[in-house]
């Protein structure tokens, strides 16, 4: 332990110290607990990294964020009182209670906007500068036999799910979060609502029956619908329970049954139900931009990450993203930015949102492929070469690019970066889990973007696929498939608390964010890829930018996606180049296998 602690101090970081200790058969505990050590941190204190150091939250520029993406349900339960949503005796908001279940991964857990509040240390200690969360508007709690805990079944647009809290709590929660000069993003979502509007030839005269096998009503095509449509009805009791009250009326829906993903049903049927909004109607167009004008002036949020991007026609894009930017505009908010989720690992696809939809910037799906293809398959380094090759689709001529794009390993849909690495045919063990994972963060970290810390992933978690399977508590859980997960670096499940500071990823994440706000090249240079290959092993990348005094300054970032080391004497910009920062120690000359080192030319 001494002589480790001495190699630390004089030049390695507590990812070396965590892979050393644990080679040498240390158990996780002490890993977490060596590498948090305030003796193991000096090097990392030595820069800033946490909002309250950083320019103010009004003036800072979105290409500095490091953000965190958080489902509040599975975040931390601070408030009992609202665990089953609405009172019972609150008739307008019936359809909001209930769904409460902590042993079933498809239900309500608990976790509030008062526990994000609570947590906010938490996520300032990590370097987080900017909170995203999934929707917190007020859902139908209960759709086909599981709840509404991830915001996505919009019935209220106007209001706080009761699960969550209020109004009042949320504008408290951002208020406390802008104090430390972290911002809030919101999901939101245009592309439908909760499932109340049915079809009398699935669901019978009532709308509360099937009468098609397989519980799916067949989409039908525009061109026939003339001679071949549904009868659209609203159940008894339901017909006026959303919120502004236009959404009630059946004619502002496509009414064409559900999507099977492809071609028109893509962007004009139900999601499993869900009530495809009509954006092609120009009064859904102006209701959906009024309502989240409200939104902004209400509780002054910093930014809206959008839902289903792709599943809405670009024609509304172009109308809803100018006029929202311009009225945070007006209301003071003048780095508001949005950014879309279209699920397309197509770079040229993903970059129409942002030239023809007039969006700033779009979720980075294409680099999470090529993440995953290099450190999950064992692809060469050349797949993330292709893959910035196309950065130049994201220009825009409204001073936008692929420095706007945000960056992710995993997410609430597609599952965790570490739970596909346990589920892949090279049949890794937990070491080589713990490497793979480090190393796809700093991927997001480091290369042009702006990256995002899926919550939870700096305490290990794993999970058994996308989903339900996903969507782990931070709070004590009482999910048997959830608590038999073997986490990594840590001798925790998840029925523990999972708020540990002292949890080597959380360190080592801390210290990803101050590099990442240290350097300006990190977070603004243009990216110029420098070296890859067909097989695993080195990928160089050269970040250049002018800094404020007009200076230039150049970085080198190396990354090794191989197991074995690597020489760097074929890289020969690195020939006189300073290292400023490596992941774990190096012979002279070599990389270490699967680890990244920074250096200044």
């Amino acid at each position: 332990m001494t002589n480790l602690a001495t190699k630390f101090v004089t030049g390695l970081s507590p990812i070396v110290l965590a892979m050393a200790l644990s080679a040498c058969g240390t158990d996780k505990e002490q890993v977490a607990e060596s590498a948090s050590s305030p003796i193991m941190t000096q090097a990392a204190t030595a820069v800033k990294g946490k909002a309250s150091e950083l320019a103010p939250y009004q003036e800072r520029d979105f290409k500095d964020e490091v953000f965190y993406f958080v489902l509040p349900d599975r975040f931390y339960n601070a408030d009992k009182s609202n665990d089953l949503g609405a009172k019972a005796d609150d008739s307008k908001r019936a359809l909001s209670r209930g769904g409460l279940d902590v042993t079933h991964k498809g239900m309500f857990h608990g976790g509030d906007l008062a526990g994000l509040t609570e947590k906010l240390p938490y996520l300032d200690n990590m370097g987080v500068t900017a909170i995203w969360l999934t929707p917190v508007l007020r859902n139908k709690a209960m759709q086909a036999g599981t709840s509404g805990y991830h915001g996505y079944w919009i019935l209220d647009f106007t209001e706080i799910d009761p699960h969550l809290g209020s109004n009042t709590e949320l504008k408290q929660f951002i208020d406390q979060a802008h104090q430390r000069n972290i911002k809030v993003f919101f999901d939101i979502i245009t592309n439908h609502t909760a499932d109340v509007i049915k079809y009398k030839e699935c669901h019978g005269d009532d709308g509360l029956g099937w009468l098609v096998e397989g519980n799916s009503c067949p989409f039908k095509p525009k061109a026939n619908l003339e001679n071949d449509s549904y009868t659209a009805l609203i159940p008894a009791g339901e017909e006026a329970v959303k919120y502004p009250n236009w959404l009630n009326d059946i004619k502002y829906y496509h009414n064409q049954g559900d999507s099977f993903w492809q071609g028109e049903s893509s962007v004009r049927g139900d999601f499993s139900g869900l009530d495809d909004v009509d954006t092609n109607n120009a009064e859904v167009v102006d209701g959906m931009i009024d309502i989240y004008k409200d939104i902004i002036s209400e509780f002054k949020p910093d930014g809206f990450r959008i839902d289903t991007v792709k599943h809405v026609n670009m024609e509304f894009w172009q109308a809803f993203s100018p006029a929202l930017m311009s009225h945070a505009q007006a209301q003071g908010i003048s780095n508001f930015v949005m950014f879309g989720e279209a699920y397309s690992f197509e770079p040229e696809f993903l970059s129409q949102f942002m030239k023809q939809g007039q969006l700033p910037a779009v979720l980075d799906f294409a680099l999470q492929g090529a993440i995953e293809k290099a450190l999950v398959d064992q692809k060469g380094t050349d797949v993330l070469a292709e893959l910035f090759a196309q950065d130049s689709f994201y220009q825009t001529d409204r001073g936008f690019d692929a420095n706007y794009l945000v960056n992710f390993t995993g997410n609430h849909d597609m599952g965790r970066i570490a739970g596909k690495l346990k589920q892949s045919e090279h049949g890794y063990d937990e070491q080589a889990m713990i490497d793979r994972t480090l190393l796809a963060h700093a991927l997001i970290y480091f290369s042009r973007g702006v990256p995002v810390i899926y919550y939870g992933d700096e305490q290990g978690f794993v999970g058994d696929g996308g989903d339900q399977d996903s969507r782990q508590n931070m709070m004590p859980s009482m999910v048997a498939t959830y608590n038999d997960d073997d986490l990594l670096a840590t001798d925790k499940t998840t029925a523990d608390d999972n708020f540990d500071v002292n949890h080597s990823f959380y360190q080592i994440f801390s210290e990803f964010a101050a590099l990442y706000q240290a350097q300006p090249a990190l977070r603004h240079g243009q990216q110029t890829t420098l070296y890859s290959q067909p097989t695993p092993g080195l990928f160089v990348i050269k970040r250049d930018v002018q800094v404020e005094d007009g200076k230039p300054q150049s970085l080198i970032v190396a990354f090794n996606t191989s197991e074995q080391a690597q020489p760097l004497e074929k890289i020969a910009a690195l020939a006189n180049a300073k290292l400023i920062y490596q992941s774990k120690g190096n012979e002279a000359g070599q990389l270490a296998g699967l680890s990244f080192a920074i250096y200044k030319p």
